[in-house]
């Protein structure tokens, strides 16, 4: 009962004070139309040695959070299994992937997620004869 009461008591000016930074972060942003809606242009996209990415949300938007499309052309993929802090979604939209989780690998097609938690080694690679086309979310950490 103790633990939990000072669990309680420390959490809840933590919390407080999160979003009073995020508040006070987001007051100093002016969010209209013009740049609430992102949307695609191939002249903006920037090339990867397995295709295009383009960014419809960067990490300076909005508090590090990102959201990515990635092409990739068939039997290729933008870079090894690899690891990192945080943890991020994968939503494929057109061809056939083939996710690699911590030594193993599954192959799904369009409307699946794949979710990679901090810290896993994780990749995704397109196996289909056709381009794959995938979301990317992620929160980056600020710094």
């Amino acid at each position: 009962m103790k633990g939990a009461l000072f669990s309680l008591l420390f959490l809840l000016p933590t919390a407080a004070l999160f979003q009073q930074h995020v508040q006070e972060t987001q007051k100093d942003q002016v969010f209209t139309i013009e740049n609430c809606v992102n949307e695609f242009s191939l002249a903006k996209a920037e090339s990867t040695k397995a295709g295009y990415q383009y960014w419809f949300v960067d990490k300076n938007f909005l508090d590090g959070r990102t959201l990515k499309m990635s092409v990739v052309k068939p039997h290729e993929a933008t870079h090894a299994p690899h690891r990192h802090p945080e943890d991020e979604f994968f939503f494929v939209l057109e061809g056939r992937a083939e996710f690699y989780l911590d030594g193993k690998t599954k192959a799904a097609g369009p409307y699946t997620s794949f979710y990679c938690p901090s810290n896993s080694e994780h990749g995704i690679r397109n196996v289909g004869d056709t381009i794959l086309k995938y979301l990317v979310i992620k929160k980056y950490e600020q710094k």
